[in-house]
């Protein structure tokens, strides 16, 4: 009896820890994602970093962050944000496109096409998708 009661102080003592990080990731990605509306992606950095570190499996702070490194012309860092989207959740047409956007800037022209075509492929409504594509392809 004595086990299982510690064994669920222990189970307790772990979802406070997770709350904890998840409470402490959502007000980075918040000031991150403030700082990025403000027109400062060199500022919005450290703390979409740090929320990164603390949930690596959330896209939506990989987004902010590699928004925020696009912005601040870190290409590569910010292509490599996209890919971990893309590989993690290959029907995001936005970060086709953000990972498209990143290898047009890296010289890596027939990479954007294969993104950038995807990315129309899934919102063909999209203007600023279709004019990516077709400044591309000219």
């Amino acid at each position: 009896m004595v086990l299982g009661r510690v064994s669920l102080a222990r189970g307790m003592r772990g979802t406070r820890y997770r709350l904890a990080r998840s409470m402490e990731a959502y007000d980075e990605f918040q000031r991150g994602l403030e700082l990025l509306r403000a027109g400062r992606p060199h500022a919005a950095v450290p703390p979409l970093e740090r929320a990164r570190a603390l949930e690596p499996a959330k896209g939506s702070i990989r987004e902010a962050l590699a928004r925020a490194y696009f912005n601040s012309q870190r290409f590569r860092a910010a292509r490599d944000e996209f890919a971990e989207i893309v590989e993690s959740d290959p029907a995001s047409d936005y970060a086709h496109f953000g990972l498209g956007m990143c290898l047009v800037r890296l010289g890596e022209r027939q990479g954007a096409l294969g993104h950038l075509r995807l990315a129309v492929a899934m919102n063909p409504n999209s203007e600023d998708y279709q004019r990516a594509l077709a400044a591309l392809e000219a």
